[in-house]
């Protein structure tokens, strides 16, 4: 997206969308044919979205953080189908 005015708001971006305009930046960037203003803006939109993304996969990485902490202490502390301790014993 070129223009400024026709740019998606990063918070109304999917992921996915955010991380293929920023691929599209930096093939941009890396051809060397952008004038400067445009090269700069372009730059600048790039920060924000790589910002953005950083953000998602920490977000992201936490969750799974939170659920595989969640799912060990189900697995540890389900002992309902565990034999009772005088059972073993016998």
């Amino acid at each position: 997206m070129d223009n400024k005015s026709t740019r998606k708001d990063l918070a109304d971006m999917t992921f996915r969308e955010a991380s293929t305009e920023l691929e599209q930046i930096v093939r941009a960037l890396e051809a060397g044919d952008l004038e400067l203003e445009d090269a700069l803006d372009r730059y600048a939109r790039g920060v924000e979205l790589l910002k953005s993304l950083k953000e998602r996969l920490a977000d992201a990485e936490q969750k799974v953080r939170v659920l595989m902490d969640a799912s060990q202490e189900v697995t540890v502390g389900d002992t309902v189908g565990a034999p009772s301790q005088a059972y073993i014993d016998e």
